[in-house]
């Protein structure tokens, strides 16, 4: 995992807690693409996980997302998965081996991971951490020690998250 820096010594870093089978969290990557077109490299975008008991395959979904994440291609994966997010729930963990093929990634590597659980300890300790900070809902982001909660509303919260990048990016390095 990224570690937050201060000022322009590194990336400011935003974690986005999500769920894939969320549709909120689908409409929320227009913020996030947004994000990375106006800050580039200088705004470390980092996926956390937090699985919602009510949607039965999101803690799957976090999983394959850690497969994709471990074949290169997490966001992509991701994203590909919030685009089909309702569908998610009709169909279950077959549609996260179908967009893992999609993307050209190693599907069977996908369906082994899913039966033996290689990345269960990294989604429950998403999880854990966000029960811990209050994360709720999702989305829920945390950029400078801050968190901004998504789940009932995502107006003005990218206008939020650029004001706080802005000024951890201005903000002169600290020790």
């Amino acid at each position: 995992m990224s570690q937050t820096h201060q000022g322009h010594a590194g990336p400011v870093v935003l974690e986005v807690w999500c769920e894939l089978q969320c549709t909120d969290c689908h409409t929320a990557l227009d913020d996030v693409r947004a994000l990375r077109a106006r800050y580039g490299d200088r705004l470390d975008i980092v996926l956390r996980h937090f699985p919602l008991e009510r949607h039965k395959h999101a803690f799957a979904a976090a999983q394959a997302a850690e497969e994709a994440a471990a074949q290169g291609r997490g966001w992509d994966y991701a994203e590909a998965v919030l685009a089909r997010a309702e569908e998610l729930g009709r169909v279950g963990e077959p549609l996260l081996i179908e967009v893992a093929r999609e993307l050209g990634l190693d599907a069977e590597e996908f369906d082994s991971a899913l039966i033996d659980g290689r990345h269960i300890l990294i989604v429950d300790a998403d999880q854990a951490e966000g029960k811990a900070i209050g994360v709720t809902g999702t989305p829920t982001y945390v950029i400078g020690g801050e968190r901004l909660d998504g789940g009932k509303s995502q107006d003005g919260l990218r206008a939020r998250i650029e004001e706080i990048a802005d000024r951890l990016l201005a903000a002169p390095d600290t020790p």
